[in-house]
């Protein structure tokens, strides 16, 4: 990585740091950050705010694990800091050790600092392990590790595998979390208008509004999708926050926004809901094929477009 003073704005990426975290593990992915300009940042609104200020061509940040679901604090990010489009999608597997200071046994340890996610992933474990721990909340992984020697209460931490690169800390016991197929799913955001071209294997990122909070509202948001053989593959709902019962929700969904079938679901979309926040089109990380009945084919819709398109002219059938 080059030095930053020497670096335009425009060749500067930002992620959760310190080095070391899960994130910078998902920035190590792209291949255009390489030989960049690394800025670590403590949370997902200062990583979205280097990209809004400019400071940063994109940030990286966790948006959703297949153990705890979606991530409320990126999420909520993406539905209120306006300009923002996803850009890509990266998958990292996630497991944890134990480390304490140099002499430290796993006898002697009493209370634990740990990201909070973290926590919750190895939580079965350090019941199991070290039933009466207390725990420290940390702001990242790699900052669990690293309070152990800024006078943190703390006896040890949860953190990454690859802490031992960074800090001299004592490998209590690994592999700790409690599913081994855990694997988080970040995506690196940016101000770039411009849409990657469709691959076939991709995925689209929207947060949509109700119209009313009345019966059937979520089910005619969700025939936007279902009458367009539109498959979901993930709707969370979170509080708009300016009264009970209101929410949003964020949707991703199988395919590309240049896919007619998709195209004919956003403009339903628009045309029911008070606000759709279009986070982008991406290519999907696992590079699966979306898998969809004949009948949506792009060329069915545009057919049916021609149709009444020469109806309306006039033109003979």
């Amino acid at each position: 990585m080059t030095d930053a003073a020497a670096t335009p704005p425009e060749e500067t990426y930002s992620y959760l740091g310190p080095a070391g975290t899960f994130t910078e593990a998902a920035l190590k992915q792209v291949p255009a950050a390489s030989g960049k300009h690394w800025r670590a940042v403590n949370n997902v609104g200062e990583a979205l705010a280097d990209v809004t200020s400019g400071r940063s061509t994109a940030a990286m940040i966790a948006i959703e694990n297949s153990v705890d679901g979606g991530v409320s604090a990126t999420q909520d990010a993406l539905a209120t800091v306006p300009g923002l489009r996803i850009v890509g999608e990266y998958l990292v597997p996630v497991n944890f050790v134990l480390v304490a200071r140099p002499g430290t046994a796993l006898a002697d340890v009493r209370v634990v600092n740990a990201h909070p996610v973290a926590y919750a992933q190895s939580r079965g474990w350090l019941e199991r392990e070290l039933p009466d721990h207390g725990h420290i909340p940390a702001t990242s992984n790699v900052a669990a590790a690293a309070s152990l020697f800024e006078g943190s209460p703390a006896d040890a931490a949860v953190a990454p595998p690859g802490i031992t690169d960074h800090l001299d800390v004592d490998v209590l016991a690994r592999d700790i979390g409690d599913n081994p197929r855990a694997v988080t799913r970040f995506v690196l955001v940016s101000r770039s208008r411009e849409l990657p071209e469709p691959t076939g294997a991709d995925k689209t990122s929207l947060i949509v509004e109700l119209p009313d909070d009345e019966p059937g509202a979520l089910l005619a948001m969700l025939e936007q999708f279902s009458t367009r053989g539109v498959n979901l593959s993930l709707i969370q709902s979170r509080p708009i926050g300016d009264a009970l019962g209101r929410y949003r929700f964020v949707v991703d969904i199988d395919g590309h926004a240049a896919d007619e079938r998709v195209a004919d679901a956003l403009l339903g979309l628009r045309r029911t809901s008070p606000n759709v926040i279009f986070l982008g089109s991406y290519p999907r990380a696992d590079q699966r094929e979306v898998a969809y009945h004949s009948k949506y084919d792009d060329g069915i819709f545009i057919e049916a477009r021609d149709w009444l398109r020469g109806l309306l002219s006039g033109e003979p059938e």
